[in-house]
């Protein structure tokens, strides 16, 4: 089985040490990014890390297809436990990283400690530096990328840094890559910023000792040659289909779609649209440079998911200010997704829907944590009793777009993902507006034991791509053959890697007192209990959501 080559660097950052050792026998097992990460944090982070302590270790990896020159495949992980959610989680970033990444001559790196000065910390071929840097506090993700280029020589592609948010320990601030590209569910910014590392660079000409089949280059012509939609409009191209479906939430989730969805749709963002991106090597180009005239704004973006949270769910129905909030959290280095979420509940309880500057004024109280800014920058979990508002999270992750009370598949994937609230956990939504052949399609309503099994083997196959690393995009050209030619490997035996890394996952997550109790909805859904017992008999876990006792590299128990 194909498999990223190298060894685990570790960076202790409150030694000030590094060290590497082999991991050969975890990489031939987990193929790589989540998978050898998951992997590697289990056996490593205690059971009981405090998410901002020194114990808790962010692991940052890629997967042999970075070794390739295939469209979808410019995309790196990092794993550790959350702050947000008080589990394990890691969390995908597009962008130029990943090459240079393993430019430096590792599989993985771990971070690790916590140091006592602001710290940016370079991975090079030939070893580690630290370097303090305390004129960087409080500094803003463009000015810590410009510090790395005009200090060190090195472009945003080299780059991982936190930006205040990271510092002041927001539960969901980003880790920023690329400048505009995130790490951004699961607030693994702010471990990061318990760390006292302000900037993570990587550079080096190593060879990633990865030969990569023929098949490579098939996919990367279709991706150039594809007429798709997503190369105008990106993921907003799914704007007014679920609005049309009631899956577009708006108002603090108390409505299912938003009578200004036309200002704020694909179209809107086309408009804005001044020139292609993309990630490296990716010839699909769905990025989103935009740009408004009138105001000077630019940002990369706003994707859908940004539309919804800044947009419908706060009563926004202009782009430019969706841009605008864009443009602000990728500077102050927020996930925007609970970042809009968490301000459109706290415009629910002050009944300020659609007060656009009241939107950004408090996305900057979030990342300083000022004022009503320190009790949002806790996340809707902790704040919703304080603000009077319900709560809308899944293990205290806030929810995407792509709403569940209309796609029960999708809400029964919300219930389960070991990340909580995340679409990108299985892509269930896919299969019921749907975005797939309609051969392939499930019926939106109710849930039964085939949208159960389905939803295994989606989790499954999300886990392999997330190990490869290659990008979800890639869904109409990443065919089971293709995966098999690629991997050297039967493609069953592939998506028991993605099985496997699912229950190291739940495992860690259930030695923290994950169960049942947690795959929770804010809503019903008619057979919702049925359908998480099809779903845990499927995995091979018990009917309160325990797995059994593991070991990474055993079968999963799904396999049984």
């Amino acid at each position: 089985m194909l498999h990223t080559q190298g060894p685990l660097r570790t960076i202790d950052v409150g030694a000030r040490e590094t060290a590497t050792e082999p991991i050969e026998e975890t990489l031939a097992e987990f193929v790589g990014g989540r998978g050898v990460a998951t992997a590697l944090a289990h056996d490593r982070i205690p059971f009981d890390a405090d998410p901002f302590g020194p114990e808790n270790s962010l692991f940052f990896t890629t997967g042999p297809m970075q070794a390739s020159r295939m469209s979808f495949t410019g995309r790196m992980n990092c794993t550790g436990v959350s702050p947000l959610t008080d589990g394990l989680f890691s969390s995908n970033a597009g962008g130029f990283l990943s090459r240079n990444f393993v430019g430096a001559g590792q599989a993985a790196v771990e971070v690790t400690g916590e140091s006592d000065e602001l710290l940016a910390v370079h991975v090079r071929e030939d070893g580690v530096e630290f370097e303090e840097v305390p004129e960087l506090a409080g500094a803003e993700v463009p000015e810590t990328v410009a510090y790395a280029a005009d200090e060190h020589g090195l472009e945003p592609e080299h780059t991982a840094c936190i930006g205040p948010a990271g510092e002041n320990r927001v539960r969901f601030a980003s880790i920023m890559t690329s400048e505009s590209r995130a790490f951004g569910r699961g607030g693994l910014g702010a471990v990061l910023g318990a760390k006292n590392v302000k900037l993570l660079t990587f550079a080096g000409d190593a060879d990633p000792g990865v030969e990569i089949p023929s098949v490579q280059m098939e996919v990367h012509r279709e991706a150039a040659t594809d007429d798709h939609i997503m190369k105008r409009q990106g993921t907003t191209s799914v704007t007014d289909l679920a609005n049309e479906t009631d899956a577009l939430p708006s108002y603090y989730f108390a409505e299912q779609s938003f009578e200004g969805a036309e200002g704020i749709n694909g179209d809107r963002v086309e408009e804005k649209k001044y020139k292609k991106g993309t990630c490296s090597q990716c010839a699909f180009a769905c990025k989103l440079p935009t740009r408004d005239e009138a105001t000077g704004v630019e940002t990369e973006g706003p994707e859908f998911e940004t539309v919804m949270s800044f947009g419908s769910n706060c009563g926004v129905d202009d782009i430019v200010d969706v841009m605008r909030s864009n443009e602000l959290c990728d500077r102050l280095g927020l996930d925007v997704i609970s970042c809009g979420d968490t301000v459109a509940g706290y415009l629910a309880s002050e009944d300020a829907f659609g007060d656009a500057e009241l939107v950004r004024e408090t996305v900057e109280k979030i990342a300083a944590r000022e004022g009503v800014g320190d009790t949002l920058a806790e996340g809707i979990d902790r704040a919703h009793e304080e603000l009077g508002i319900e709560n809308w999270t899944v293990k205290g992750l806030e929810f995407p777009a792509h709403d569940g009370r209309a796609l029960n598949g999708q809400g029964l994937s919300f219930a389960t993902a070991n990340r909580g609230a995340d679409h990108m956990y299985a892509t269930f939504y896919a299969y019921e507006y749907p975005l797939v052949p309609r051969q392939d399609a499930f019926d939106p309503d109710g849930l039964d034991a085939a949208k159960a099994e389905k939803l295994v083997e989606l989790e499954n196959a999300r886990a392999l791509e997330d190990c490869g690393v290659v990008c979800r995009f890639s869904r109409d050209f990443m065919t089971p053959d293709r995966f098999e030619a690629l991997f050297d490997a039967d493609y069953e035996d592939l998506l028991d890697v993605g099985s496997r890394v699912v229950e190291l996952e739940r495992h860690f997550n259930n030695q923290r007192g994950f169960d049942r109790a947690d795959d929770r909805l804010p809503y019903d859904i008619e057979g919702f209990e049925t359908a998480l017992d099809d779903y845990y008999e499927a995995r091979g876990w018990t009917e309160e959501g325990v797995v059994p006792d593991v070991e990474p590299g055993a079968p999963s128990a799904a396999a049984d």
